[in-house]
């Protein structure tokens, strides 16, 4: 995820921040099958999904504490 698109994640909603998320589990599903078959080339990439998700998880978890 690039820095802009971190930045972007702040401004959005939280039912935007849900979807977000689980399309984001979704796609490292994917991966984690590609890999498991040996389809995937660039292992690195389950890294990244993993840290896209823990990030979006986070700004999720700090609009829910604020919201109240």
């Amino acid at each position: 995820m690039k820095t802009r698109e971190k930045k972007d994640l702040h401004t959005k909603e939280v039912p935007e921040l849900t979807k977000l998320l689980k399309e984001t589990r979704n796609a490292l599903f994917t991966l984690q099958m590609d890999h498991a078959q040996r389809k995937l080339q660039n292992t690195k990439e389950l890294f990244m999904k993993r840290r896209d998700i823990a990030q979006i998880a986070s700004i999720l978890k700090t609009k829910e504490v604020k919201n109240g």
